[in-house]
């Protein structure tokens, strides 16, 4: 688990706990106990929110592994549970997934916001939708957030950020599984996209807002992760004065 923290609350406003993940992957490649013990550590954070990034299976989403994507977030509490399709998932049946997720109070966002409820009434989540298979639409997002003092883009690719900087204060992106395969000290072998290429892991205090890509959990292609450990972010955000 890697954690931050942040001062970007309105003054007043009691602290909030977020928490994010990302490319769970579930199928053949992804162990399942690295999953609960994921799910485990954040139910044990006590969230106030949940982000989910996406890419929440690998190959097809068939009714046995939607309920298994299901089983694990369903492990974790958090008033509040919110996701972004990934590209993994918009290439099968996200439709499916959906269903189950519901069941457990995951609620999808695309291209749109909802504000936490009191006493954090004056954040605002922003989803979009996936950058490299979806259709996102920052503009149709933003419009729900009204007079929010705080927003927090989620996307599942950092490329999400780069349509929504300086329109958000802080961003979560996961996709780049840091590269799955990297060389010692963490720098990828690969990792699609510039922006993401340049951004593969960590936090980044960049021009426009605050960046967090997680390294995901999941495998594909092959069962293997080189110098690119898993992760999953717990942000401890408090009001900016103090």
């Amino acid at each position: 688990m890697v954690r931050h923290q942040l001062a970007l609350l309105p003054p007043g406003t009691p602290p909030l706990r977020v928490g994010f993940l990302s490319d769970l992957h579930v199928g053949p490649l992804t162990p399942r106990p690295l999953l609960d013990a994921a799910a485990a550590a954040l139910d044990a954070a006590e969230l106030d929110l949940l982000c989910v990034g996406g890419d929440l299976v690998y190959l097809e989403a068939t009714e046995a592994r939607c309920a298994e994507v299901a089983e694990i977030l369903g492990q974790i509490s958090a008033p509040t549970r919110l996701l972004v399709w990934g590209n993994h998932d918009l290439w099968t049946h996200h439709d499916r997934l959906e269903r189950h997720l519901r069941r457990v109070e995951v609620h999808p966002l695309v291209n749109e916001a909802v504000r936490l409820p009191a006493p954090w009434a004056g954040v605002a989540v922003v989803g979009l939708d996936e950058t490299h298979t979806g259709a996102p639409d920052a503009t149709h997002a933003l419009a729900g957030t009204g007079d929010a003092d705080l927003r927090i883009g989620l996307c599942h690719a950092p490329e999400g950020f780069t349509h929504l900087r300086g329109r958000v204060e802080l961003c979560f992106a996961g996709h780049t599984h840091g590269g799955q395969v990297a060389m010692p000290g963490g720098r990828p072998v690969w990792v699609p996209g510039a922006f993401g290429a340049a951004h593969p892991g960590g936090r980044y205090d960049l021009d426009g807002g605050v960046l967090f890509v997680s390294r995901g959990l999941g495998l594909v292609e092959v069962p293997l992760r080189l110098f690119a450990r898993p992760d999953v972010i717990v942000l401890e955000l408090s009001a900016a004065d103090g």
